[in-house]
C-alpha cells in the first residue's frame, strides 16, 4: 500500500513501461473477476507489449496512460480508435489498477486524464467502454465522470457453470 505520502503521476506511457503493464495485466487477469480474458489465454511478453506501445504512440486516435506512484506504474488507461472512416472519431477505453493500489482514487484519475487527453484532440468526439454488470465500483466511477449507458448484453460472459454477467456498454461525448 502506497499510503497518504505516495504520489501518484499520471503520464504518458514510454517504452521502458512494457514490463510494469505486463506484470499488471498477469495479476489483475489472475483475480479472474472482472475480465473477460483468463489466465490461461494471455501470454504477451515484455517485447511485445513494448510494440504495443509503440505503435498506440504512433497513432494520433490512441494513446496509453500509466500511473505512478513513488516511481512505480502501478496502473493504465488505453485508448483504441476504431480503424473504419464512419467510425473514427469514437474508440474504447480499457483501464487497470493493480489491486494494492485501488480505492485510492487512481482509477478516477487516469480517467480524467483520457477525457481531457480525448476532449483536446479534435479526432475523437465518442469514448466508449464496456463494464461487468457486477463491477459495482467501476460503473459507479463511470456515471460520476458523465458516462451514460447506451446498451446491455446480457448474459455476455458466462463466469461459471450456471453463473452469467451482463456487459453494460457506456460512452461519453467529449
Amino acid at each position: 500500500m502506497a499510503g497518504n505520502n505516495g504520489i501518484s503521476i499520471i503520464r504518458t506511457v514510454e517504452l521502458e513501461d512494457a514490463g510494469a503493464i505486463v506484470n499488471i495485466m498477469n495479476a489483475v487477469i489472475a483475480e479472474g473477476e472482472y475480465l473477460i480474458t483468463t489466465p490461461a489465454e494471455y501470454n504477451k511478453t515484455p517485447e511485445e507489449q513494448r510494440e504495443s506501445i509503440h505503435n498506440i504512440l504512433e497513432n494520433e486516435r490512441e494513446t496509453l496512460l500509466v500511473a505512478e506512484v513513488n516511481g512505480n506504474v502501478v496502473g493504465y488507461i488505453v485508448f483504441f480508435s476504431q480503424t473504419r472512416k464512419r467510425m473514427s472519431h469514437t474508440g474504447s477505453a480499457g483501464m487497470m489498477v493493480n489491486k494494492d493500489f485501488r480505492e485510492m482514487g487512481i482509477g478516477k484519475k487516469l480517467m480524467e486524464a483520457l477525457l481531457s487527453w480525448a476532449k483536446n484532440n479534435p479526432l475523437i468526439e465518442k469514448v466508449s467502454l464496456g463494464v461487468f454488470s457486477n463491477n459495482h465500483r467501476a460503473k459507479a466511477l463511470y456515471k460520476s465522470l458523465g458516462f451514460i449507458e447506451e446498451g446491455r448484453k446480457f448474459r455476455e460472459f458466462k463466469m461459471d457453470e450456471n453463473e452469467y454477467v451482463d456487459d453494460i456498454l457506456l460512452y461519453k461525448l467529449v
